[in-house]
């Protein structure tokens, strides 16, 4: 499928409702939920899977192997490399799930991390590779480690 220099890998497979914008590229394997919301010039390279309702901005790129749970926000100019899961945990008494506040802009993810749910990373802020994030990251802040702690402030 070609329009508006949108790649879809005849492998993947994207559910009615979602919105890509022009320039981004899906790969093998992936899978974009119902209601999803890409922005443009995106590029999500082998088995990602978005799922309901997730948003992503403009130039944001995931390595192979991503998982974003339902209803989750993610910036513009993110990079995140393969391995990123985004957890969510469902509310067995009311059917709902709790997800993260989201991932804001120009944030650098490494690989094999895990964001918890209910927390956050802010704007310009670096997460090592293999960390397990399970508190709010504030902006410009760098963090790693299983569980992440601060590191320094990004300049």
């Amino acid at each position: 499928m070609k329009k508006e220099n949108i790649e879809i890998h005849h492998l993947a497979l994207v559910e009615n409702n979602v919105i890509i914008g022009a320039g981004t590229k899906i790969g093998p394997f992936c899978i974009i939920r119902e209601g999803a919301v890409i922005g443009s010039n995106c590029n999500f390279t082998a088995y990602c899977e978005i799922r309901e309702n997730v948003t992503i901005g403009n130039n944001t790129s995931f390595g192979s192997r991503c998982t974003i749970s339902a209803n989750a926000h993610i910036g513009n100019n993110t990079i995140i490399k393969y391995g990123f899961v985004l957890t969510d945990t469902p509310n067995l008494k009311s059917n709902s799930h709790k997800v993260v506040k989201g991932i804001g802009n120009n944030v650098l993810i490494g690989a094999n991390v895990t964001l918890m749910p209910g927390f956050s990373i802010g704007n310009h802020s670096v997460i090592g590779a293999c960390s397990q994030v399970r508190c709010d990251v504030g902006e410009n802040e760098v963090w790693f480690g299983s569980p992440a702690k601060f590191y320094k402030k990004n300049d």
